[in-house]
């Protein structure tokens, strides 16, 4: 049976789920990426070295984000949700990546989800992480059972 997931499904599956799909476009490209993320009701965060997706987020920060739940080819939950990119910096980095590591912190992660200090000053430059959110405004669910 195919349906639509109710607003407290979708919001479950949010906070339940830690890997989603960013999709983004500009310069006449689309650009799927998976990322790490943690969800407060209200925004997605997440953080990335400053590559391709942030390039592409910055330029047009209108994106999609997807997030599902496959307990097999005819079981599966999907929230798909679209939003406005924010970089964050000061106070809102800082309560961002408090929120995050409480998520991932006690988990055994993967070395992209988890932040990685850097003593050397020059490659902490060269290689910042950018901690952003996604404001999500509309979102829709669907299911099968």
């Amino acid at each position: 049976m195919l349906g639509e997931l109710t607003p407290e499904e979708i919001e479950q599956l949010l906070r339940r789920e830690t890997v989603g799909r960013i999709g983004c476009h500009a310069e006449g490209r689309v650009y799927v990426v998976p990322i790490t993320f943690a969800y407060d009701g209200e925004h997605v965060y997440a953080h990335s070295a400053d590559g391709l997706k942030i390039r592409t987020m910055r330029s047009n920060p209108d994106v999609c984000f997807e997030v599902e739940n496959l307990d097999n080819i005819a079981h599966w939950q999907s929230v798909v949700a679209w939003g406005k990119y924010e970089e964050l910096t000061g106070g809102a980095e800082e309560r961002a990546s408090a929120l995050l590591r409480a998520r991932f912190d006690a988990m055994t992660t993967s070395a992209t989800a988890v932040f990685h200090p850097t003593r050397d000053v020059t490659a902490a430059r060269r290689a910042r992480t950018i901690v952003f959110r996604i404001r999500l405004e509309e979102k829709t669910g669907r299911y099968e059972r």
